[in-house]
Formats: C-alpha cells, structure tokens, sequence
C-alpha cells in the first residue's frame, strides 16, 4: 500500500470545493433553529447562578454585613434557575416552529431522492 499516495489524497480532499449536500443544509437548518435557545439558556443559566452565589456570600456575611439583602439576592438567583428549564423549552418550540416547514421540505427531498 502506498502511504504517499493516501496521503496525498487526504491532502486534495481538504482543499477541493465542497460540495453543496443537501444534508449539509439540514443540519445547518436544524443548528439555526436551536442556536438561539441554547445560546440564551446557558447565559441567562450562568448569570442566575452567579447571582445565587452573591445572595449565598451576602447571606454567610463573606461580602458585606446584610444576612437578608443576601437570602433576597439568593432567592431571585434560584428563580432565575428554576425558571431557566422552561424558558429554554418554549424558545426551542418556537425556534422549530420556524424553521419546521423548510426542514421537513428538505427532509422529504432527501428522503425521496435516496
């Protein structure tokens, strides 16, 4: 077997022009439908937990001197988790409910085509 001759050819493959695959846009559709959801979840998941954690240094005194300002900022920070889940399930309905007519356009060309 001739490892220069394979080798050679993964070369060519990384930089020949792509093909435009149906596939391919399925998968970027399916991304941008969910994109916006995630993105959301996990900053709006990272800032709840944050503030959580300042409600939990105020309430231990590690901050400042205000044990109830601490349980207050604690209690919105575990609203902010606690509602996060729910948030993320409506914005992800949302986002498929989009993009739901082009996807299964494409996936039935797919489908058919095969």
């Amino acid at each position: 077997m001739n490892t220069d001759k394979i080798y050679a050819e993964s070369i060519a493959k990384e930089y020949a022009p792509k093909e435009k695959s149906k596939i391919v846009a399925l998968r970027k559709l399916d991304a941008k439908a969910k994109l916006p959801a995630t993105v959301f979840t996990y900053t709006f998941g990272i800032v709840s937990a944050l503030v959580f954690g300042t409600g939990m240094c105020f309430a231990m005194q590690v901050i400042g001197n205000s044990m109830i300002l601490g349980i207050v900022i604690g209690i919105i920070g575990m609203l902010g988790c606690g509602i996060n889940y729910p948030i993320y399930v409506k914005m992800l309905e949302k986002g498929k409910k989009k993009y739901a007519y082009e996807i299964v356009e494409l996936a039935r060309e797919i489908s058919e085509g095969e």
